[in-house]
């Protein structure tokens, strides 16, 4: 079963995946601001609905992590799946109001206000997810700068896994080349989280790079 995401959905919920339309056809990548607990109670209506909200940390408990930083993590969904299956997760997020209600919800996981572009833990991580869509809710210009964050916080041997949507203003080509900049290379990507083929004409994108060394 699909949900119906509408166009302000921030993520791609289990098997809601890269077929649906997240965002509006042509809505450029920017800047967005959120009430985390309108925005939740849309998530629980998926989940009433029947639809599958995990294959995002299936994709994620498939490259065996320790630690996860969620980045971009919204009001934890997540998060709280990856703590419940033994993974040690730190969610970050710009939106106080996500914040907010992620730790209403999972008060056991530990969740930070921070633009990930200037975030610095003094630590690093098995697997470092960008599920939400985030490059696109990123004001324009500054993804460069939302990769480096992430990227140092990457262990030598791990991953940053990012899925988004095509075809609003930032190219794929762009991402892999900021991925190149801080030292990651393209391991496997599929059209969504449930590791569907992707061909030239997909208009979502699930990506995995690593840090070799």
């Amino acid at each position: 079963m699909t949900a119906d995401i509408g166009d302000d959905a921030r993520s791609d919920c289990g098997d809601v995946s890269g077929d649906e339309q997240l965002l509006p056809s042509g809505t450029p990548a920017g800047e967005t601001s959120w009430d985390g607990d309108a925005y939740q109670a849309r998530v629980d209506e998926w989940a009433a609905s029947g639809s599958y909200l995990h294959a995002e940390a299936d994709l994620v408990c498939s490259l065996d992590p320790a630690t996860v930083l969620d980045a971009g993590c919204g009001t934890g969904r997540v998060a709280a799946e990856l703590s419940a299956r033994g993974v040690d997760v730190i969610g970050v997020d710009r939106d106080v109001s996500m914040i907010d209600t992620a730790r209403q919800r999972v008060p056991d996981v530990s969740f930070l206000v921070a633009d990930l572009a200037d975030l610095d833990l003094g630590r690093t991580f098995d697997v470092v997810l960008l599920a939400g869509n985030v490059p696109l809710f990123t004001p324009a210009g500054t993804q460069e700068a939302l990769l480096a964050g992430c990227g140092r916080h990457v262990s030598p041997g791990g991953y940053v896994v990012a899925g988004f949507q095509l075809g609003h203003g930032y190219e794929l080509s762009e991402w892999d080349a900021s991925c190149q900049t801080v030292g990651l290379v393209l391991v496997d990507r599929w059209a969504t989280w449930e590791s569907e083929v992707f061909v030239d004409t997909s208009d979502y994108v699930v990506s995995v790079h690593r840090r070799m060394s």
